[in-house]
């Protein structure tokens, strides 16, 4: 069977751009492929954390997980700390991979901008030979991305490439798998930008634990474009964004929405987009609250993850040590 690898940072906040653009996706592939699924957070400490809300997060990403439907009987869930393998992987990509390639990852450039130039943390810079890492360890076949992750997926196969060309066949190279809809969503009070947790206002996106209450005041200052019409548009960015965000949730064509509300007017659709959401997610916020209380179950789950992943961790450093000398 095919395998796929996936993660996500415990940040605290999921919202349902990374809901819509991996956890949900996740749900689906795990009926058809090996699926491993990660709380990265190795990945996380690149940028400054306080110990004990890093630790509460870690946990309410696992939480998250389970609630959107990643079954731990169908996929492996685990903590990336707990394999020691990944960061020993990621030194050795960092001797394979090429300084600009780092400097040419958009999400360095991105991170590196809010830093004055000489106090960039490394981390920020090499985090992509980690990234790389996370995927070649498990010899995943698919990662599933956002449109904006996928020259993460580049770097892998190129890596991968590379190093089986100078030393022998060793790993899988990696394809994406992208969304077909929705491949970034986008924020509801500015939709040039992504959907971020770390927007300057909350009234940009729409997190897995908001209330009912928090969805439809949001929605309701939800930007809309010029113009009555309710259709996906190029020159009417606003109302695609929330056009697909509906699809999305809905289970249906964005031309079927478009059929829908043709001469209906945007108080109407976005009332009926909100009870949409409010329908789907509140749910899943009720569900991590409910899971996130039984921490003994979690740390199980979490644990088994990782000792499952123990067999093969090691046999790709064992044969990546081999090839290389080390061994």
């Amino acid at each position: 069977m095919k395998r796929v690898f996936s993660g996500v940072q415990p940040s605290g906040l999921v919202h349902i751009g990374n809901y819509l653009g991996a956890i949900k996706q996740w749900v689906q592939l795990q009926e058809e492929y090996e699926t491993i699924y990660s709380v990265v957070d190795l990945h996380a400490i690149t940028l400054p954390q306080e110990p004990q809300e890093l630790s509460k997060n870690v946990y309410r990403m696992a939480a998250t997980y389970l609630a959107c439907g990643v079954n731990p009987e169908k996929s492996t869930i685990f903590i990336q700390s707990h394999r020691p393998e990944h960061t020993e992987l990621a030194w050795i990509v960092s001797t394979l991979a090429t300084f600009g390639e780092m400097q040419r990852m958009t999400q360095f450039k991105d991170k590196a901008s809010k830093f004055a130039k000489s106090s960039v943390p490394l981390g920020i810079f090499t985090y992509p030979t980690l990234m790389v890492a996370d995927i070649l360890l498990y010899q995943a076949n698919f990662v599933p991305v956002g449109d904006d992750q996928k020259q993460h997926v580049e770097l892998a196969r190129n890596i991968a490439q590379r190093f089986n060309s100078k030393f022998g066949n060793t790993f899988v190279v990696p394809e994406p798998i992208l969304p077909k809809v929705g491949k970034r969503v986008m924020a509801l009070d500015n939709p040039r930008h992504k959907m971020s947790k770390s927007a300057t206002s909350a009234l940009g996106y729409i997190s897995l634990t908001d209330s009912a209450e928090e969805i439809r005041n949001k929605i309701s200052k939800a930007v809309t474009d010029s113009g009555a019409e309710i259709e996906k548009n190029e020159n009417k960015l606003a109302i695609s964004n929330l056009i697909d965000i509906y699809a999305l949730f809905a289970g249906v064509p964005t031309s079927d929405i478009e059929k829908r509300y043709i001469g209906k007017t945007y108080a109407v659709f976005k009332k009926d987009l909100a009870d949409i959401l409010v329908e789907k997610v509140v749910p899943i916020g009720k569900k991590i609250h409910e899971i996130e209380q039984d921490k003994t179950t979690m740390r199980k789950i979490l644990k088994k993850g990782a000792d499952k992943l123990m067999p093969l961790a090691q046999q790709t450093m064992c044969d990546v040590r081999k090839k290389m000398g080390l061994a």
